[in-house]
């Protein structure tokens, strides 16, 4: 298979069911389910395979998403004899990336991303805040700076990079639709979309900024038990390159990513030259298209079935 790339998407991504049917084939997959469990005081697999409204609140979801990859890579490890060189994730991918690199174990990253989530969803009263999808050919590279100090004179702030195509809003959601008219005014000559994003905070802005004390306490107390040298395989979504592999380093990256922005289009484009094959991991194949974008080929693994065609390929 050659230099292999895995990367994760983060929370959008989760659904009812995620790697259940590597749990029920493989007991690597359950022993991972069965050790967040432990670390958090409750039933992970129930909260995933059952019909559990906890799954959308995003306390839970951050760690649902990861217990699901985490279980589904190490069966891929495990039972289909993969293995990677060079991990990268989205958002909360990003510590499921950190967690199957070896940087940061599954106990301690379960427990940390709860905690971040928690924070997240308290930093913002529900119904305050807003994020939108912005695509269009071209608008990330050729529009966004432009738009950047109108939309951080609104209180609006670019939350994501996600590809050539895509970028995505975040703030009050009483400053969006002032947000939204400036995109469309100075990307004019384009065709663009703009789709509201069902989501509790607006996460990657300066809202969230108000958590980072709390959070780098958080971190400084999980960091004991990280392998920082391991992270120079990881990309860093908020400087869009490898992190350095020191340690202040990773927790001034991870404390800043709360707030900051996930450039995940220059973590593809770190990526991408480094690896023979690039595999996405997960509940659901949000970063294929973004790479696609790019011209750069992904092969998506949502299931047993997908990995095993994924395998034989």
């Amino acid at each position: 298979m050659g230099t292999l790339a895995v990367v994760f998407p983060g929370q959008g991504s989760q659904k009812t069911g995620m790697a259940k049917d590597f749990c029920d084939r493989f007991r690597v997959s359950r022993d991972v389910f069965s050790e967040a469990s432990d670390a958090l005081g409750f039933d992970v697999a129930a909260l995933c395979f059952e019909d559990d409204p906890r799954l959308d609140l995003t306390e839970f979801t951050q760690p649902a998403i990861l217990t699901a990859e985490i279980a589904m890579w190490h069966a891929l490890g495990v039972e289909f004899g993969l293995s990677a060189s060079r991990f990268g994730g989205h958002s909360l991918g990003e510590y499921t990336a950190l967690c199957a690199a070896g940087v940061i174990p599954l106990r301690v990253a379960v427990q940390l991303v709860r905690r971040r989530g928690a924070l997240m969803q308290a930093a913002v009263p529900a119904g305050e805040g807003a994020m939108v999808a912005v695509s269009g050919a071209g608008i990330a590279n050729d529009h966004l700076p432009q738009m950047e100090a109108a939309l951080d004179a609104i209180g609006v702030d670019i939350a994501n990079v996600n590809s050539p195509d895509q970028f995505v809003l975040s703030g009050p959601q009483a400053a969006m639709s002032r947000a939204c008219a400036c995109v469309q005014d100075v990307a004019k000559e384009i065709e663009v979309e703009l789709v509201p994003l069902t989501v509790s905070a607006p996460f990657h802005s300066r809202r969230m900024a108000i958590i980072q004390p709390e959070y780098r306490a958080a971190l400084e107390d999980a960091a004991p038990a990280f392998v920082a040298e391991r992270s120079s395989a990881v990309t860093s979504n908020l400087r869009g390159e490898f992190h350095s592999g020191e340690q202040h380093d990773l927790l001034d990256a991870l404390e800043r990513q709360v707030s900051g922005r996930v450039n995940w289009m220059a973590n593809m484009r770190a990526l991408a030259p480094l690896a023979d094959r690039i595999l996405e991991v997960g509940p659901g194949r949000p970063l294929r298209g973004f790479f696609k974008s790019m011209g750069i080929e992904v092969t998506s693994i949502v299931s047993c079935k997908t990995a095993e065609k994924a395998v034989a390929a």
